[in-house]
């Protein structure tokens, strides 16, 4: 009986799962694509921050970032390279190592 009850409760979720996201307008199962900030890096890799041009509130989006981090990345910039967080002394290189995915830096505008 408890073996039932748990598929019961599975399918209920499942089903309520494809019902809310289609009554979003989106296939069941897929997840809205989130809008770029500001702080986007435009070419190359998506979702990836430019923490040359990312606000505070944008970098304190990336997990393992907090206020005084990303107040410290802003602080120090401009960054010709992304590992620049940790020769400068910006971030500890266990953290760097966790964000590295996240963030990039764009190109110099011309």
């Amino acid at each position: 009986m408890r073996y039932l009850s748990t598929v019961v409760l599975a399918v209920v979720v499942t089903t309520l799962f494809a019902v809310t996201s289609a009554s979003a307008g989106q296939p069941a199962g897929t997840k809205a694509a989130p809008m770029m900030p500001s702080g986007m890096h435009g070419q190359g890799h998506t979702g990836e921050l430019d923490i040359n041009a990312a606000s505070a509130d944008e970098l304190k989006q990336i997990p393992g970032l907090g206020e005084a981090n990303a107040k410290k990345i802003i602080e120090n910039r401009p960054y010709k390279r992304k590992d620049e967080l940790v020769t400068k002394k910006v971030l500890p290189l266990a953290t760097y190592e966790s964000i590295k995915e996240h963030i990039a830096v764009a190109p110099p505008k011309k």
